[in-house]
This record gives C-alpha cells, structure tokens and sequence, in this order.
C-alpha cells in the first residue's frame, strides 16, 4: 500500500512537472514573440527615424503646401489657354420658343420678331462661327501659352524656394546634432579632470580653489549641453515645418559629404544664373506674353468677320392658323463683318494699356537680373570665405588639443595652476565649436550659390 501511493504521488508529482514545463515552454515562447516584435518596432523605428537630404528634399516637393499651390496655378494657366482657344470653335445652342397671343392681332411695340401675332411653338438650333478677327484671337492664344509657361517656371522657382529652405534646415539640424556631440564630450572630459582633481584635494595635493575652477568649468559645458540640446529640437521643429508636414517629428540625418572648392571665377556662375534661374525665365515669358497682349488689343480696331447659320421646326403649322404654303420648318445662313468705327476711344485706351504694361514687364525684368547679378557675386564671396574657414579652423582645433594636452600634463606635474588647464579647455571647446559651424556654414553657403545660380538639384 506504501509503495503504491509513493508511486501514486510520483505519477501525480510527474504530471505536474510536465504542466508546469508547458507554462514555461509557453511564457518562453511568448516572450521570444515578444522580444522580437520589439526589435522588429526598433528597426522599423529606425528605419523611419533616419533621413538622407535627397528623402528630405522628395518629401518637401511633394507635400508642402506653397509647392502644391503652384503647381495648380500652372494648371490654372493651363486651361486658360483652352478658354481663349475657344473661340476658334463653332458655338452651337438650341432654342425652345412658344407664343401666346390674340387671333390676327398686330405687333405695336417691344421686339419680337414679327409684325403678326400667332400663337405657336417651335424649336431650332442657331451655329456661329469666326470666321477671322485679324489675327487678335491667335495673339491672345500665344499671350496665354506664354503666360501658362510662366506660371510653370514661377512653379519651378517655389521649387527652388522650397528647397534652399530644406538644405537650410537639414545642415543646421546637423550642426546641431554635431555641436551636441561636443557638449556632450566636453561635459565628460571636464568631469573627468573634477574627478581628478577632487581625488586631489581629498589627498591635501591641491587646493579647495582648485576644485571650485573644475566645478565651474563643469557647469559651463553642462549648460553649453542644455543650450545645444534646446537648439537641436528647434531645428528639428524647422526641418518639419520646411518638409510640409503637420507633425513634428525627429530624425537621425545621414552627414553629406563636403561640396568642393568654388570656382576660381564667378562669371560662370553669372552666366548659369542667366540660363538657369526660373524666375527670368518666367519673366521673359510674361514680357512676351504682354506684348502679344498687346497686339491682340491692337487688332480690336480691325474689322471681325462671323458666320452664322440657324435651321428650326414649326410643328403642326396647319392647326395655328398659318397659310398652307409657308412650310413647316426654315433655314436660313449669313455672315457678319463688324467695322469698328468710334467707341470713345476704348480701343486706343486699352492698346496704350497693353503697351504701358509690357513696358513695365520689361523693366521688371531687367530689375531682378540687376538683382540676381549682385546676388551671384555675394553667394559666390561667402562660399569662398567660407571654404577658407574650414581650413583654419581645422587648424585652430589641431594647436587648440595640443595646448589642452600641453596644460594638462602641466598642471599634472604641478607645473601650472587650474587656471592654464580650464582656460586650454575653454579654447577647445571653442576651436571645436568653430569647426563645426565652420563646416555647415560652408555647405549652407554653397547651398546659397547653387540656388542663386539656378543648379540647385
């Protein structure tokens, strides 16, 4: 009986084990689940999270609203010269006539059309036709293409806009992230040297002075880390908003490589410029299209030659009291020629308008090719300026670690006070501050040159 309940009680003991392995086996197996959906969230996440400038400027063209309202514009434009080619067009309406009136009464005032009052019904359809207009209906179809092309360069141009505000936005974010970088790193080498020399002064090998320098020193880089991380979710914020979309978001942007020296002359520049802006050529297509403006209001004055022609049906003619021989239905064409005489002068007012106006279109011109030739010269000088800058700075950055290694190793022999050593860190951090601004300064910059000469891609 012993024995049997011992097995009894293992048997039972076992089954549990096998319950509890299943538990187990079911928890792992969840958790596994678990573990790799996270990691699946992570890297779409990060996915999601990283950004090139090429995606940055893709999704700037195709969600920010100033690029969308442009682009209907131009298509606005568009269907204008549809609109003015329709005169070309026959223009054809049916009509439905029904009349009321006394039996054999006579017409004795007002406009219709005939002197005998019948009661009848009928309906017709009446065709018209230009014929010619002395060539003002082909100026104002060549006036409204020219001025649709320039509705899409003035597209092409917020494109560029749009653009120079995301490459902007993009560096500065990355200035950002690197000027980050070096607080970051400046808080911990500074915490490092408090460390030491707090271990320093527990040994009575430095003064209390001592450490009082390294805790300020430490708190200048700790808020030179606060100041840069408040300014990196600005830019994050601007980057946003240049991208066209509702929500803020934050990015992990992939650097871009440096742009190369400039030119060793900038009338190259000028003449890509020329060719390349979107803005003149918009322009001069808004000049040529006044012009042709004012041409067609030049041929008002000329004569307009129509064709018409209109065919109806009377039905049940007989029942209204009409002679039998008048038939049932009618046809009838004529043309029309109009020859302007005398309208008080509407016609020469609107030409002397027309011509007062593509003359300012002219002059519009002229004034933003001024003003994109002093634009390219100045875009030009501060990239140059600004490639300068990077090679002295990389050099100020190299003497400013070598005086930061030099004061240290100092002020470890006891050579020199904390002084030397904070005001060497204070200058490296600076020499590395001025590195990065130095950099995207110069990418910005170029970025500015390649707007201004119509390149920017």
């Amino acid at each position: 009986m012993q024995s049997r309940s011992c097995t009894t009680g293992l048997a039972g003991d076992a089954n549990y084990l096998t319950g509890a392995e299943i538990m187990i086996k079911k928890c792992i197996l969840w958790l596994t689940l678990s573990v790799c959906g996270v990691g699946l969230i992570n890297a779409r996440s990060q996915t999601l999270s990283s950004l090139t400038l090429q995606q940055a400027e893709t999704i700037a063209l195709k969600n920010h609203p100033r690029v969308i309202a442009a682009e209907y514009n131009a298509l606005a434009s568009n269907q204008m010269v549809r609109e003015v080619r329709s005169s070309y067009f026959p223009t054809a309406y049916g009509s439905l006539t029904g009349t009321e009136a006394d039996h054999d009464s006579r017409l004795g005032a007002g406009f219709l059309n005939t002197p005998r009052l019948i009661s009848k019904e009928g309906d017709g359809i009446t065709v018209d036709q230009l014929i010619t207009d002395s060539g003002r209906t082909s100026n104002l179809v060549a006036s409204s293409r020219l001025s649709a092309r320039a509705a899409n360069e003035n597209t092409q141009a917020t494109r560029y806009d749009v653009l120079l505000a995301v490459n902007h936005a993009y560096f500065e974010v990355l200035r950002a992230q690197a000027l980050l970088r070096v607080a970051n790193e400046t808080v911990e080498e500074r915490q490092v040297v408090q460390d030491q020399v707090s271990a320093l002064v527990q040994n009575k090998l430095k003064s209390t002075l001592d450490l009082s320098f390294a805790n300020v020193s430490v708190a200048q880089a700790k808020l030179l880390q606060i100041q840069t991380q408040d300014d990196l979710d600005a830019r994050q914020a601007d980057l946003t908003r240049a991208m066209g979309l509702e929500n803020r978001r934050a990015y992990t942007l992939q650097e871009v490589p440096l742009p190369p020296a400039p030119p060793p002359s900038s009338a190259p520049l000028l003449a890509a410029a020329i060719a390349n802006r979107p803005e003149l050529i918009g322009l001069r297509f808004q000049l040529q299209s006044a012009y042709k403006l004012q041409r067609a209001e030049r041929d008002l004055s000329f004569p307009t030659v129509t064709a018409e022609g209109v065919a109806g049906y009377i039905p049940a003619i007989d029942q209204i009291g009409l002679p039998s021989v008048i038939p049932d239905h009618y046809e009838a064409a004529a043309i029309n020629v109009n020859i302007p005489i005398f309208n008080g002068h509407l016609f020469a007012a609107r030409r002397a308008a027309a011509l007062m106006r593509a003359r300012q279109a002219n002059q519009n011109l002229r004034d933003v090719q001024e003003a994109i030739d002093r634009d390219v010269r100045v875009a030009y000088y501060d990239a140059v300026t600004g490639y300068q800058r990077i090679g002295v700075a990389a050099q100020l950055l190299n003497q400013a670690k070598l005086a930061l290694a030099l004061a240290q190793g100092r002020y470890n022999l006891q050579l020199s006070s904390i002084v030397a050593l904070t005001q060497a860190q204070l200058g490296e951090t600076q020499a590395e501050v001025q590195a990065v601004n130095a950099k995207y300064d110069f990418q910005n910059e170029n970025a500015v040159l390649e707007y201004q000469t119509g390149t920017l891609r």
